[in-house]
């Protein structure tokens, strides 16, 4: 029976080149972080508008801006991710780990959803306010997660830095509960986390 002899400073020196290879590639999928951020920041502010009285149309519509929110992203990614996949020359292990990532918690934040209507339902109206306002919360601290495993991937301190703005969103979103401002918040929340960054990770790769 035989084996491969350890080889130290080779696995050190492949070692290092994939963390300065992780440092030195820019962030790919940007643009959908920055058109997840503008789309569901929107939704918000609509949110925000109803609950304020700013628009005359009565809580009853507040669907109506997240349910477009949501297929209108859902068309973006559809077209986006088909281009960025043909466009994109370097695929590193840092980016195929942010992808896994971000593709997991988008999933994750649907199921959330979906998870807490049906709690809403089994519960009953006089729960759903509470339930449903725990969502901005939880949301951040999907974000959160997101660019902190970002952050180790692309050895990057502003994606840290991001992760914990995200993570210390989540408790502030909880102190506007059941107030028109926690919608206002929210939309900051996204734009300045999701939105603003996205766009400047897009930018840095050239897509």
């Amino acid at each position: 029976m035989t084996h491969d002899p350890i080889n130290t400073p080779t696995d050190i020196a492949w070692m290092r080149q994939l963390a300065e290879e992780s440092a030195q590639t820019p962030m790919q999928g940007g643009s959908c972080l920055m058109a997840g951020g503008l789309i569901f920041g929107a939704a918000s502010l609509f949110h925000w508008a109803l609950a304020a009285d700013v628009l005359p149309y009565g809580m009853d519509a507040v669907w109506i801006g997240w349910l477009t929110a949501g297929v209108a992203y859902a068309v973006f990614l559809a077209l986006a991710i088909p281009r960025l996949k043909r466009l994109e020359t370097i695929y590193t292990t840092a980016n195929k780990a942010s992808g896994i990532a971000w593709s997991a918690m988008g999933w994750g934040i649907f199921a959330m959803f979906v998870s807490l209507s049906v709690l809403g339902w089994r519960m009953g109206t006089e729960f759903s306010p509470a339930i449903f306002a725990l969502i901005p919360s939880i949301i951040m601290v999907f974000y959160g997660a997101g660019w902190a495993v970002s952050a180790v991937m692309h050895r990057s301190k502003a994606m840290g830095i991001l992760s914990v703005a995200s993570f210390i969103a989540a408790p502030v979103m909880a102190l506007f509960a059941g107030d028109a401002g926690q919608y206002l918040a929210y939309a900051a929340a996204l734009f300045g986390l999701m939105g603003l960054p996205g766009y400047v990770f897009m930018r840095a790769a050239g897509k």
